[in-house]
């Protein structure tokens, strides 16, 4: 299990001392893997704890608040991806007005020296950090030789058939429903995580009775149908087939990703849900009416099945 320390002032002796990798780290995607892997190595040669230093709020939401929504996973989301990799700490540093006004040699010395007490610091090829984003993997390697920590430089990563294994690729494939591109960009599908919220209920009178949680702030994919994997807080995994959006039928102000979970009658309202999103099916339609909308909910449902096998 991961511990997420939420702050780098006023941390004990034991919490300091690491080997880390710096970033945003927003998808866990397979780039940002290999940055990880490392602060990894670092971590074994010196006989240190490997942690992640990552933003809460991502700096994008303080440089930009009226930005559409853009996440790609929620903060224990973050969490549980770095678990297999080894990560025994995530740094959540808050992204505030102080974090955005300090020069990148601050940065180094007060959060990453003095707060954290690094002894190693891994980057991507493209970190920039500090007021106005003008610390660089160059900069920050004769910081930490000032100051005592080393530094890597992971270089850019692309997959075999030429893949970008970015974060924006990802939100790229998420808009254009393409699923297995967003999940090899990963090395995972896709998900959402939310607590089942009240809605309309009008599922349950044809039949359909949907587990439903708020976007928030993730990003949106292509609205529309999909097959899906969610899996319940006691770990057991229901397939499913959700619809994603604003329901051109029965429209609603916010979206919404609305889960039809498969073979399964039980109340979740109130429980936190994390539903992958396997694959893409279908846009969004209008029906004539009821009947109409159950028939294709029930092809919905049968082409979920035979996606998910």
């Amino acid at each position: 299990m991961v511990e997420m320390i939420r702050d780098w002032r006023g941390l004990s002796e034991a919490q300091k001392g690491a080997a880390v990798a710096v970033g945003a780290f927003d998808g866990v995607h397979r780039g940002h893997q290999a940055v990880i892997a490392s602060a990894r190595e670092a971590a074994q040669r010196l006989g240190v704890p490997l942690g992640v230093v990552s933003f809460d709020p991502h700096p994008r939401r303080l440089f930009q608040p009226d930005a559409a929504p853009f996440r790609l996973m929620t903060p224990d989301q973050m969490a549980r991806a770095m678990a297999p990799l080894g990560v025994d700490r995530l740094y959540l540093i808050p992204f505030d007005r102080e974090m955005a006004a300090m020069t990148d040699e601050a940065f180094a010395r007060q959060v990453l020296h003095e707060g954290l007490g690094i002894a190693h610091a891994a980057v991507g090829f493209d970190f920039t950090y500090g007021r106005g984003r003008t610390g660089s993997p160059e900069g920050l390697r004769r910081h930490g030789h000032e100051l005592d920590f080393s530094v890597s430089v992971t270089n850019r990563i692309d997959d075999a058939s030429g893949l970008k294994l970015s974060s924006s690729a990802v939100r790229e494939a998420l808009k254009a429903g393409d699923m297995a591109r967003a999940a090899a960009i990963l090395g995972r599908p896709f998900a959402i995580e939310g607590e089942v919220i009240h809605g309309d209920k009008r599922g349950r009178t044809i039949g359909v009775p949907t587990a439903n949680v708020a976007l928030g702030e993730y990003m949106r994919p292509a609205y529309g149908v999909y097959a899906t994997r969610t899996r319940l807080p006691d770990g057991r995994v229901v397939k499913g087939v959700a619809n994603l959006g604003v329901r051109p039928m029965f429209e609603i102000e916010e979206p919404l990703l609305e889960v039809w979970l498969l073979d399964f009658d039980e109340s979740l309202y109130g429980q936190t849900l994390e539903t992958e999103l396997v694959a893409f099916l279908r846009g969004e339609m209008k029906f004539d009416g009821l009947d109409a909308l159950k028939v294709q909910i029930e092809a919905d449902a049968a082409a979920a099945r035979a996606v998910l096998g």
